[in-house]
């Protein structure tokens, strides 16, 4: 699951006052814009309890950054079959057997069957959605989301602002209905679509029962982890991780199923795709060729660029003459020695664990004591068998302009933050006709003093739109 995660705060109310007709007014302030958007909140909210800062405007990128995540998806959908291919081709013995080997890790046997299973072949997940952090160099993308929240969200989002400001609509990325639009495609001809939501991602039940309300409540239907009445030529949206299939009952029901072609399944039951040592197989020099090969020497690059150096946390020995790639250490227990300073080194729980979602499992080495940070490093190396860590460089995010308003005040609160965004790019088609677009970017800003960037009471969250040249 994503890092969106979010406290109760009093900023975002459903008021009841009737909304601003923002349609029709030539003289939209601030205060009736931010008065507009929380107004059209629905009465039931879009996450459990949860709230955040509103903007009077959408987060605005150049026009440069507005193209490049229009054109990321491409990128991203074929690193994820170039994924899927290395794990096939490692299984097979035409790649080196580690690949799968760490892949596998701390599976069930069961989910690693599932994963390898002929049914599941050539499937990859239909919604990508990359988290980016805004750097003084352009972008950082630490990690892909295959079961994402915010999908409700964002399509919210993109709509209730395109209303409130029709005449800079065709600005926001993804436009009014690229979310709603994106994630019906995904499930092709099937007449129900089954959005299976666990007790485990229960927080974002509101923002598909939104979803699905959008999209038809006839076709589209939000489910419990409990529900078994699916037919034939139905499909269904796994929203639950695969850590958490023993508490999902109907999850058997749901693999047996798709792998019988009785139903069509996304993102399909493949960990590999909810893993973040994914990065690390990517910097990995023995597996430049492939990737060369695979990706195209223009992709490749193009992820080097954008993807902080990320390492596997492996404590088996190494041979006396050997060091970690970059680090220049013989040995994991000897990053514990490094300064506060030279501790820009993010340790992170790689997947299939209940604290790899979120801001859990995540340690800033620079921010750590040198005993706390000694604590996470022992932590990463005991976990290994069965939740692997990765070791990612820290690229700190830029401080960029936002607003949020204050209603208590009835002000505009001009801040500087730190912004991650999220665009969401759908696949439609199947085999090589596979195709992504981007439904649209959420961005989340957050205090210039937090240093991890997830949701939270005081982070404002906004559409994007692309600034006119």
């Amino acid at each position: 699951m994503d890092g969106l995660w979010l406290r109760t705060d009093q900023s975002l109310t459903h008021s009841g006052n009737p909304p601003v007709n923002l349609q029709t007014s030539n003289a939209r302030s601030p205060a009736e814009i931010a008065g507009f958007v929380r107004d059209q909140l629905p009465a039931g909210g879009l996450f459990s309890g949860m709230d955040w800062q509103v903007s009077p405007a959408p987060f605005p990128l150049d026009a440069r950054l507005a193209e490049e995540l229009e054109t990321l998806g491409r990128v991203l959908l074929q690193f994820n079959r170039a994924v899927n291919l290395l794990y096939r081709h490692s299984v097979e013995g035409k790649q080196p057997d580690w690949v799968a080997r760490w892949l596998d890790q701390g599976k069930p046997a069961s989910v690693v069957e599932l994963q390898r299973s002929a049914a599941f072949k050539n499937e990859w997940p239909r919604i990508i959605r990359p988290d980016l952090l805004l750097t003084e160099d352009g972008f950082a993308i630490t990690e892909l989301d295959s079961v994402p929240g915010g999908i409700g969200l964002t399509a919210w989002l993109n709509q209730t602002y395109a209303s409130a400001l029709p005449e800079s609509a065709d600005t926001i990325l993804g436009r009014r209905d690229g979310m709603l639009r994106g994630f019906e495609g995904i499930f092709g001809s099937a007449e129900h679509v089954h959005i299976v939501v666990s007790d485990e991602s229960a927080t974002y039940r509101p923002e598909m029962e939104w979803l699905a309300e959008r999209l038809g409540g006839s076709r589209f239907k939000v489910q419990s982890s409990k529900f078994s009445g699916f037919a034939p030529g139905d499909a269904v949206y796994r929203f639950f991780e695969l850590f958490d299939v023993p508490n999902v009952v109907n999850a058997t029901q749901i693999f047996a199923l798709a792998a019988e072609k009785q139903i069509r399944l996304t993102p399909p039951p493949k960990p590999i795709f909810e893993e973040k040592l994914l990065f690390a197989l990517l910097w990995n020099r023995n597996l430049r060729t492939f990737w060369r090969q695979e990706l195209g020497e223009s992709f490749f690059n193009r992820l080097l660029k954008a993807v902080p150096y990320t390492w596997l946390v492996d404590p088996s020995p190494m041979p006396p003459h050997a060091s970690i790639p970059e680090l220049n250490l013989t040995d994991w227990q000897q990053l514990k020695s490094l300064s506060q300073r030279e501790r820009e080194l993010i340790l992170k729980v790689s997947g299939y664990s209940e604290t790899a979602w979120g801001a859990r499992g995540v340690y800033l080495g620079s921010d750590l004591s040198s005993a706390d940070w000694s604590a996470a490093v022992d932590l990463a190396l005991r976990s290994f068998p069965q939740s692997p860590f990765v070791l990612q460089r820290y690229h700190k995010p830029r401080i960029a302009p936002a607003m949020s308003f204050d209603f208590a005040r009835q002000a505009v609160v001009e801040a500087g933050g730190r912004v991650r965004l999220c665009p969401y790019y759908f696949v439609h088609g199947d085999g090589d006709n596979a195709r992504s677009k981007l439904g649209g970017v959420l961005a989340t800003v957050c205090p210039a003093d937090k240093k991890i960037i997830h949701g939270m009471k005081d982070a404002i969250l906004a559409p994007c739109s692309a600034q006119l040249e």
